[in-house]
């Protein structure tokens, strides 16, 4: 408290009162930690849960890559094709033979990489998306090789 200004120690000390120490601080911090990644890991778990169900309800291909990649790449692509079902069909004009249409597009891409690069899009950018993607995109499963 040395180096603070006489008339700004009364202050700090108030405010030092209220707070934990720093060993305090860093085991509270910790138990957060440790609770974040628990609840990140169930709400991950419940998505690819989702995510495989989607996939078998709606005849969509396993995806392909790397290992670490699949998991993220199923989540992604459920995530991305709701989002488009619900903007394009659900509060849009399209009818079931558009959505239809979309919907074998999608499954002609099997990479995991471009489902997860594409993450972050707008569900009505999914058809732009589906015809900018590179038969590279499409895998060893493309039905149309």
């Amino acid at each position: 408290m040395s180096d603070r200004p006489a008339d700004k120690r009364a202050g700090f000390a108030r405010w030092l009162a209220g707070k934990d120490c720093t060993d305090c601080w860093k085991a509270a911090r910790d138990a957060d930690t440790e609770s974040k990644e628990e609840w990140l890991a169930a709400k991950r778990a419940a998505e690819q849960e989702a995510a495989l169900a989607w996939s078998k309800q709606f005849d969509m291909p396993q995806l392909e890559g790397p290992g670490k990649a699949l998991d993220w790449g199923e989540r992604s692509r459920h995530q991305l094709m709701t989002a488009a079902h619900t903007a394009l069909v659900v509060e849009g004009d399209w009818d079931e033979a558009d959505w239809t249409e979309l919907e074998e597009k999608a499954r002609a891409i099997a990479r995991a990489g471009w489902w997860i690069d594409q993450r972050e899009a707008d569900g009505p950018d999914l058809l732009e998306l589906l015809d900018a993607a590179t038969e590279a995109d499409c895998g060893t499963q493309n039905p149309f090789r």
